[in-house]
């Protein structure tokens, strides 16, 4: 029963390690009277204090804006984040806490641990194939990949009859350091000279237990194969596109200089339909103002089709919604909201993720199941009776105290409980008829359980 060896997989799996506490979360509430303004005058603006620190990504937005005209927030979000010169992802450090924000891994290790437990699991559900490779995006400092390596290093014996690798897909010279550093212990083996076609990897490294590590720029460049994705605040960072419903219908929100001083930003909406507003916006899209992620889709897109056709499952853990919310553009810096528009290029961007967008684009090929809540995912794995192990093996008041904070924070509504969501994408084959004995609780998704997304009952 894939329940009964979930439960098995974490009894043998764990060993105890300290855990930070920091996190980011919350959401910038801004004036609907000014979401209202006439197209001419504008949403939100930069103030002058934080244009000094990072000019140059200013001085290029400034003759981007004026060469071109207004840009849409989704071009903003591209320049500011990715720039190959002045990105914020490119150029800066900005996990932990001499950061901008801290994510899940960096607060527990059972948050990792039990999603190398979920990818173990999944592994076994397809028949063990003797090649896994274990794919992230957007892989942090490495924090949780390194946690789901050592599950598997405490699940050898399971595992052993696998050729396992590890493909990373970050975009960030700054990050990839890192995380060579934390899965391999040194800076790896970086490509030198032209990109290789064949060999689109540009940095390579082994783990101290011999997985080869390898990094690469884009999904499509991770070899095929039988895979198990993991996308953790990856699809958050995705640039967005902003529309809102008008009395003369859909019109895009810009980025544009203000003319009282056009070394300012400030959003306004477009005069007209654009190409995005007029292809984005769904039919009988009820609310006022919508956040459209078309890069998210095409990700999704390829993810699933990959599981369909060559195996594997992908988990999506992301803070957002159900497409239920509205306006959840907002930046992040030094652990703080922070205006989107001031300082580009020094301060994180980000938006809440549309699940419900994302389902759609996976298609028919594959199973969706979720989202669920982290906290119903976490509990659904067992995180309370590992919280209980670590409990009873931790002497010291305050390494139990911070053990008793850290999963909190994870899984109290309060905290990031409810505000993250799971959502996974299976192989069809995968959901097959419940082996005899097994009950399923009425409200599971799933006919077989999938570990994080059924509660089950044994008899």
């Amino acid at each position: 029963m894939r329940m009964k060896v979930c439960q098995q997989l974490l009894g043998r799996a764990f060993s105890h390690r300290g855990a930070s506490c920091a996190f980011r979360t919350g959401s910038v509430t801004l004036d609907t009277g000014r979401w209202r303004c006439a197209p001419s005058a504008p949403l939100c603006s930069s103030s002058a204090q934080d244009r000094k620190s990072h000019p140059s990504m200013l001085k290029h937005l400034r003759a981007k804006i004026r060469s071109t005209g207004p840009i849409s927030v989704s071009e903003y979000m591209r320049e500011v984040l990715t720039n190959p010169v002045a990105g914020y992802y490119v150029r800066k450090m900005m996990l932990g806490a001499e950061g901008d924000f801290i994510t899940s891994p960096e607060i527990s290790q059972v948050f990792g641990e039990l999603l190398g437990v979920w990818m173990v699991s999944e592994w076994m559900a397809a028949g063990r194939p003797g090649r896994l490779q274990l794919v992230e995006l957007g892989p942090g400092k490495g924090s949780l990949m390194a946690d789901v390596l050592r599950v598997f290093g405490q699940l050898r014996s399971v595992v052993a009859g696998a050729s396992v690798s590890v493909h990373l897909v970050e975009v960030s010279p700054v990050l990839s350091r890192v995380q060579a550093e934390t899965l391999t212990g040194t800076g790896g083996q970086e490509a030198s000279g032209e990109p290789d076609p064949t060999d689109p990897a540009y940095r390579r490294g082994e783990t101290a237990a011999g997985v080869p590590v390898s990094w690469y720029r884009h999904l499509e460049d991770v070899p095929a194969g039988f895979s198990i994705f993991v996308a953790h605040e990856f699809f958050d960072a995705l640039p967005v596109h902003k529309f809102q419903r008008t009395e003369k219908g859909w019109r895009e929100v810009l980025v544009d200089l203000d003319p009282s001083d056009p070394g300012r930003l400030r959003l306004v909406l477009s005069p007209g339909p654009t190409l995005a507003s007029s292809s984005l916006v769904q039919a009988g899209e009820g609310r006022s103002h919508v956040e459209v992620c078309p890069e998210g889709g095409a990700i999704v897109q390829l993810l699933a089709r990959r599981i369909q056709q060559q195996g594997g499952a992908a988990l999506i853990a992301d803070y957002g919604h159900d497409g239920t919310k509205t306006d959840t553009f907002r930046g992040f810096k030094g652990h703080r909201l922070h205006d989107v528009l001031s300082d580009p290029g020094g301060a994180d961007l980000t938006a809440d993720v549309d699940f419900s967008f994302l389902r759609r684009m996976a298609g028919g090929g594959v199973a969706c199941l979720g989202p669920v809540s982290q906290r119903a995912f976490l509990k659904n794995m067992g995180g309370d009776a590992r919280m209980q192990v670590l409990l009873r093996n931790c002497s010291d008041p305050s390494s139990r105290k911070q053990l008793i904070r850290s999963y909190d924070l994870l899984t109290s509504p309060a905290h990031m409980g409810e505000r993250f969501l799971f959502l996974c994408l299976l192989a069809p084959g995968r959901l097959a008829a419940p082996p005899t004995g097994l009950k399923l609780d009425r409200k599971s998704p799933a006919p077989l359980p999938v570990a994080g997304f059924s509660e089950l009952r044994f008899s």
